[in-house]
């Protein structure tokens, strides 16, 4: 598989981004297409300065041992969205968000064969800091977990 196929696994073919971003986005997979969000099976189905939506799958990636999903497969959830939303928000192509802090609480359990579709939205966007609220729910809008994330701006090395 290239990793052109890779990227495209990530960002289906129609999701919704925010015009003034489709070049970044675009770039988003190219360093490193195989990644967390790629071996969890996260899919991306909005990407805007003010919000990022995604949808993940329960299955044999994401499940604990007794075949509901896993706090941690939440958590990596979240961090993502919330990691690429501070990002696009990023005007200094030299710089990075990355996790500082997260928090979860984890609601409701979801079986295997499911899936859970994350939203994060800015809570704060600093110069320094970013801080990201972010609720993972069932496609009935049911609330499985509510997630929120602090990340620092750093520059790239």
């Amino acid at each position: 598989m290239s990793s052109s196929d890779t990227s495209a696994e990530q960002i289906p073919p129609d999701p919704y981004i925010e015009p003034e971003i489709q070049e970044k986005v675009a770039s988003m997979g190219r360093a490193f297409p195989r990644n967390m969000g790629h071996a969890i099976g996260i899919r991306f189905l909005s990407l805007r300065r003010a919000e990022v939506v995604a949808e993940m799958p329960v299955d044999e990636r994401t499940i604990q041992p007794f075949g509901i999903l896993h706090g941690g497969a939440s958590v990596a959830l979240a961090e993502t969205l919330a990691s690429i939303g501070a990002w696009l928000n990023l005007s200094d192509e030299r710089s990075s968000a990355v996790g500082l802090e997260i928090n979860a609480n984890h609601l409701r359990p979801v079986r295997i064969g499911g899936k859970v579709v994350g939203r994060a939205v800015p809570i704060h966007k600093g110069a320094l800091t970013q801080v990201w609220e972010v609720e993972i729910r069932t496609p009935d809008e049911k609330l499985v977990c509510k997630s929120r994330c602090t990340l620092a701006v750093v520059a790239r090395r």
